[in-house]
């Protein structure tokens, strides 16, 4: 019997579905299938529903997950038994400078982010020309804007992806646009959806050295950011505050943007002197 796709319609996922035993090594296949499928069950998924619902023996699904828990790529709850995936395979996938992973340098300058401004601070990559949240310390105010670790956002309507956009060279952005058949979503009223006007702001974002979002991606959000850099200038990824609206005011963009321009300083620089 053939091994079934664990794929569900509308998730983001780098997998396909494939006849899993006419793969090379099946049984690898298999472990990154219950890998997948571990992804899409960030609350917790049980050796049970697991084996269930990817179609797998109870047997080679407990041998599995029990040697994705040994090697660190995921974690047993101790309350329902439910499995999830660690931060083992982001840190995996997060760009790197030497030994020094971006996720480990960014810690402490995000901690320091959120603590200045007591709003949930975040680390975003490009991944696939969208952006990738690799990491969130969430803010100290009683009510906050979170996201989730692993979530992707268009980068032209959030503040991170703005300032990665900004960084990259003209070649690059001109691939991206095309990528996107030079149309780009309108998500609020707000949203630079032609290109002529995200360009006049990413020319501001590179002559300020910090990207906003004025609720262009959800309404009653605010956010600022800063893209970090490689020893070479390349952009690796970058930091970003968010808040709601009432809490970063037109008038508050500079002081956030610089803070987020600061903390991505602190963590380029230790990217590349450890």
């Amino acid at each position: 019997m053939k091994s079934p796709s664990l794929l569900s319609p509308g998730v983001e996922t780098a997998s396909a579905a494939v006849d899993l035993d006419a793969m090379p090594s099946p049984t690898g296949a298999k472990t990154l299938a219950l890998l997948d499928l571990l992804s899409r069950h960030p609350e917790g998924i049980t050796a049970t529903d697991a084996a269930r619902e990817s179609g797998f023996t109870q047997n080679l699904v407990f041998r599995i997950l029990k040697t994705s828990v040994a090697m660190g790529f995921a974690v047993q709850r101790e309350d329902n038994k439910a499995y999830t995936l660690s931060n083992r395979i982001l840190d995996l996938t997060s760009p790197r400078t030497g030994d020094r992973s971006l996720v480990f340098c960014s810690q402490e300058s995000l901690r320091h982010l959120r603590d200045e401004t007591g709003e949930t601070a975040q680390l975003l990559i490009e991944v696939g020309g969208k952006g990738f949240v690799l990491e969130q310390f969430r803010g100290t105010q009683s009510l906050q804007v979170l996201g989730e670790v692993g979530m992707r956002v268009p980068l032209y309507s959030c503040a991170p992806g703005k300032a990665i956009l900004a960084a990259w060279n003209e070649a690059k952005r001109d691939e991206w646009f095309r990528e996107r058949g030079g149309r780009l979503k309108k998500f609020t009223d707000t949203t630079l959806h032609k290109r002529s006007d995200l360009e006049r702001e990413l020319e501001e974002i590179r002559a300020c050295g910090y990207a906003v979002d004025r609720a262009e991606g959800v309404e009653g959000i605010h956010c600022a950011a800063a893209a970090i850099f490689d020893a070479y200038g390349q952009p690796l990824g970058a930091v970003t505050v968010m808040a709601p609206i009432a809490r970063m005011e037109e008038e508050d963009f500079s002081r956030f943007g610089i803070l987020c321009r600061h903390a991505a300083d602190n963590i380029s620089n230790r990217l590349r002197t450890g």
